[in-house]
């Protein structure tokens, strides 16, 4: 009866969100969604940022934001675009093992998806659309609005993934990193010429130096990805708008900044020190590139005459922290590598690790499946390990602040095994299991965190968590540091784990079916800002998981405000007394996660617990 209430009262929500949508906007207004990736909430200011500033200050200021867990782009990239949290889209971080070789990611079982042709390859194997969930520019385009998606490679696409069309009209207009090369998606002749007449090139430009990550003693780069960035913005303010504007219907563009989060992952300014980190002068100079991008859009719809009639919503797809190489306990960590520095935990750590304490051989699936030899390391960190590495017992799949772990036979003794094996290792905080398994001492199943649903690709056996903590300042969120399983340093930048540092991205809104100057203190999450989207446009999708988003009610004109109680989930204490802890905030049956892991070993996670709820049993 309770769960019958609340359902019903989200329901009434819902509703009486359209209603208020419908009565100011009887035919939708345009709606460009930013994203500047990385960006921590509390970087922005007046100073820093100061065109998202004004929209946060004007608009709708999203105090309590949320990336989707595990924090990373493809994955918030896929709430974004479809409303649904992971458990639906299967896009469980930016690098999943699909259980078939994929050629276009280097014949490997382990791909990274930021990749148009090997996004277009895992389409392919799972039925034409492997996220199993439509997408918000799909939706639009097919409802006549012109649509758009610009940025970075790899979420650009996202949101128009599965019609690959090179005819005029038959796709969204996607300009990206690939533009203009192979892998690209086609241009039509329309946005060709277009492109000439304004004198920018068919060919996006590189990242230049911005690209380059450095090495053990080579510091990253020390500029922001000015050029690139640039080349995009053109087209979006110079091409595309202009192009929208005189068709005479509404629209929808998806931009999405490299910057901070390129700028942040390869900066120079901290080699092998974790200060200042991602807080150097490369990391505000990055800052500002997005921010002036943002600004040229909001100029450019001011000239256009299109400013009155367009929504913009600014969302992160996750936070930020520095990275840390270190750990007492890892057996990797002792060993003795080329391309590491003495002491410091090697990439694939997670790996090496395990293939140590479960006796089975290393096999380097980015490498063919060579055999991972003594003093050396998996070439990307993932690994698949058993006898035979066609037919693996365990793959880890390596993606930064939190790593996935996939038991293809489902082995539940094997599992077990695993995770005895983590929970001794002290970079761990939190460990989250497939149900299917079974429970487990000191973890907690997955569907708690909404990671099982109704996903095409594999799902997680176990998502390892890893530890976080505050390092250069006094404010947590933006001096998180991180340990990570990553080919960058430490002193870098990186994302993925669940510390609030990762989970608190920047959030604000502007427009004409956004209240002005309001600060909404309920939680909201990347799955939200993809279901307001497709509610303020009046787009309805066929869902085939239930695991979505919540319209943001409160933040639209005469729109109902919810309540927020604040909970947790604490698992059975395993046997040297870790439990995984999750700290998470609730919205009608709408779960927001703030941190979760181990106490002691998260940012934001308190050691405190109290009477609560505990799961896992």
């Amino acid at each position: 009866m309770r769960r019958a209430t609340v359902l019903l009262s989200a329901s009434l929500l819902t509703l009486a969100a359209s209603a208020a949508s419908a009565a100011n906007n009887a035919t939708p207004h345009n709606l460009i969604l930013f994203v500047p990736d990385g960006l921590r909430a509390l970087k922005v200011t007046p100073e820093t940022a100061p065109a998202m500033a004004e929209v946060r200050d004007k608009g709708v200021n999203f105090k309590n934001p949320h990336s989707l867990f595990p924090t990373f782009t493809m994955a918030n990239a896929s709430g974004l675009a479809t409303g649904h949290y992971l458990g639906d889209t299967g896009t469980f971080s930016n690098t999943i093992f699909t259980g078939y070789t994929s050629a276009p990611a280097g014949d490997t079982v382990v791909p990274f998806l930021e990749n148009d042709a090997v996004l277009g390859d895992v389409d392919e194997h799972f039925g034409g659309n492997y996220l199993n969930e439509e997408t918000l520019l799909k939706l639009a385009r097919a409802k006549g609005f012109s649509t758009a998606a610009i940025g970075k490679l790899g979420p650009t696409y996202l949101f128009d993934h599965t019609d690959r069309a090179d005819k005029a009209g038959a796709h969204s207009i996607v300009i990206d990193d690939s533009t203009g090369a192979k892998n690209g998606v086609p241009l039509s002749d329309d946005m060709k010429d277009a492109l000439t007449k304004s004198n920018l090139p068919l060919t996006a430009p590189s990242r230049g130096d911005n690209g380059k990550a450095g090495d053990a003693k080579t510091p990253g780069t020390t500029s922001a990805n000015i050029a690139q960035q640039a080349y995009f913005a053109d087209v979006a303010t110079k091409v595309v708008l202009p192009m929208f504007k005189a068709r005479n219907k509404p629209f929808v563009l998806v931009f999405w900044s490299r910057d901070p989060d390129g700028t942040q992952h390869n900066q120079g300014d901290s080699l092998n020190s974790t200060t200042p980190g991602i807080n150097g002068p490369t990391t505000m100079a990055s800052i500002k590139n997005a921010d002036e991008n943002l600004a040229q859009l909001r100029k450019a719809l001011d000239e256009l005459g299109l400013a009155s009639t367009t929504d913009i919503i600014v969302s992160a797809d996750h936070g930020f922290s520095t990275i840390s190489k270190q750990s007492k306990t890892s057996p990797s960590a002792k060993v003795t590598y080329a391309d590491t520095p003495e002491g410091f935990l090697p990439m694939g750590f997670v790996a090496l690790d395990l293939a140590k304490a479960l006796d089975l051989p290393l096999f380097d699936p980015n490498d063919k499946n060579a055999p991972v030899g003594a003093n050396a390391h998996p070439k990307a960190g993932n690994g698949v390990l058993g006898k035979d590495p066609a037919k693996p017992d365990l793959v880890v799949a390596t993606n930064g602040g939190s790593d996935l772990i996939y038991l293809p036979n489902k082995d539940k003794k094997l599992a077990d095994r695993t995770i005895k094996a983590l929970l001794e290792q002290d970079y761990v905080s939190g460990l989250f299991v497939d149900d299917a398994l079974g429970r487990f001492p000191g973890t907690l199943p997955m569907s708690q965190i909404n990671m099982k649903g109704k996903a095409a690709t594999p799902t997680p056996s176990i998502v390892v968590n890893f530890r976080s903590y505050v390092e250069g300042c006094n404010e947590p969120t933006n001096c998180s540091v991180e340990v990570a399983d990553t080919v960058l340093r430490q002193g870098q930048g990186m994302h993925g784990s669940f510390g609030r540092g990762d989970t608190m991205n920047f959030m604000a809104a502007i427009g004409p079916d956004f209240k002005a100057g309001y600060v909404d203190a309920l939680p909201v999450s990347n799955a939200d800002v993809g279901m307001t989207a497709a509610q303020l446009l009046g787009l309805r999708a066929a869902a085939n998981g239930g695991l979505e988003g919540r319209v943001i009610s409160e933040a639209l004109p005469n729109g109902i405000t919810p309540k927020a109680v604040a909970a947790k989930l604490i698992s059975k204490p395993a046997a040297n007394g870790l439990q995984t802890i999750v700290k998470y905030q609730r919205v009608l049956s709408q779960r927001y996660f703030d941190v979760a892991g181990f106490p002691g070993r998260t940012v934001g996670l308190d050691e405190e617990t109290g009477k609560e709820k505990t799961a896992g049993r």
